[in-house]
């Protein structure tokens, strides 16, 4: 992996790979290409930013952010022209399923148009591996649980995941067409230091700190495969480095080099098991009071539109193809997550 593209670095998945190719793969070309839009507060893609730039500097890694959005054809032929990429992470992509009903233009622009663009790139401009963000949130409604890459996923109840479940289907044909080597990654509720507030574990820490009520969906009765964003970047990692194998089939045509994997804990929890431990966390880390009235900033609330009930990654293939199992504990997280808060915190 000589010359690396990830798009969306300045975001919590990307960040982290980032570091780690930083760590990892000496002597590569790590080029970050990120929109910096305002989905959330910038000033938390610019903490990444400042981190990103300080390790690239200590570690002497030749290392690029292009401030540029994949929505833009011009800007990903020209960075695909220039470096010639070995390998491409998109996991650029307009997140959050609530937000796609208020406001669906910008998941066509990035996560159709912009997908779209990098398919088009890697055609011609051709690469080794493409690999990309998909989400859990395609099985939908999915009543059979744990949650497998063999099931049908026909049935999003979000454009968000619809736009997910069209970049598997894109990715399929432009391995088909164009013989590119295509993995995608079904990720499941990631979260970890420096995450994204929108998330339910760093908006529920910000409206406590505030003194506001959180509401807990579906009256508690929620199930989330938490994964911790280590977790999660340790499988993307691994998976960069395992291509589908090119071949032909009887037909003489490539058979396509294309495959889906799940990157989940594969240990659902209940959302008012997770309020609980978030809480204890807290408060252990001194975000929190030791006194705090949880029972008085909690509201149990209908499910919302575009949510699901349960979410549980079968990650079997996972394991047998590169070994590797999600190992970090929700509470193990957590305590991270909450330290991590209270330090950031002390800077704002």
């Amino acid at each position: 992996m000589q010359s690396i593209l990830v798009t969306g670095g300045a975001g919590f998945i990307g960040s982290n790979l980032i570091k780690r190719l930083f760590a990892e793969v000496p002597g590569a070309t790590i080029v970050n290409v990120d929109n910096m839009n305002d989905y959330y507060d910038p000033a938390l893609k610019e903490y990444r930013l400042m981190q990103l730039k300080a390790q690239s500097d200590e570690l002497k890694v030749d290392y690029h952010f292009i401030r540029g959005d994949i929505a833009d054809k011009a800007t990903v032929d020209g960075l695909f022209s220039q470096y010639r990429f070995d390998v491409v992470v998109n996991l650029a992509a307009q997140a959050g399923v609530r937000y796609s009903i208020e406001n669906p233009d910008a998941y066509i622009q990035s996560n159709l148009i912009g997908f779209y663009n990098i398919l088009e790139a890697c055609r011609h401009y051709p690469v080794q591996h493409l690999v990309y963000a998909s989400s859990s949130s395609v099985y939908g409604g999915n009543k059979k649980v744990p949650f497998s890459t063999d099931d049908r996923v026909d049935n999003p109840v979000s454009l968000y995941a619809a736009t997910k479940k069209s970049n598997e289907l894109m990715a399929h044909c432009y391995s088909k067409l164009y013989d590119i080597p295509t993995t995608g990654l079904r990720f499941f509720t990631v979260y970890g230091p420096a995450g994204r507030p929108d998330m339910a574990y760093f908006g529920f820490t910000n409206k406590l700190l505030k003194g506001e009520t959180i509401q807990i969906f579906n009256y508690g009765n929620c199930r989330r495969d938490f994964t911790y964003v280590d977790d999660i970047v340790e499988g993307v990692f691994r998976v960069m480095q395992g291509a589908p194998a090119r071949c032909k089939g009887d037909d003489g045509l490539p058979v396509p080099p294309y495959a889906i994997y799940n990157i989940g804990g594969g240990q659902p929890e209940n959302l008012l098991d997770f309020v609980q431990i978030l809480q204890e966390e807290l408060v252990r880390a001194g975000v929190l009071p030791q006194n705090y009235d949880f029972e008085a900033h909690k509201q149990l609330v209908p499910m919302q539109p575009g949510d699901v009930p349960t979410t549980y990654a079968d990650s079997t293939a996972l394991q047998r193809d590169f070994g590797f199992t999600p190992q970090i504990t929700l509470r193990e997280g957590l305590r991270k997550f909450a330290e991590w808060y209270a330090e950031y915190m002390k800077k704002e």
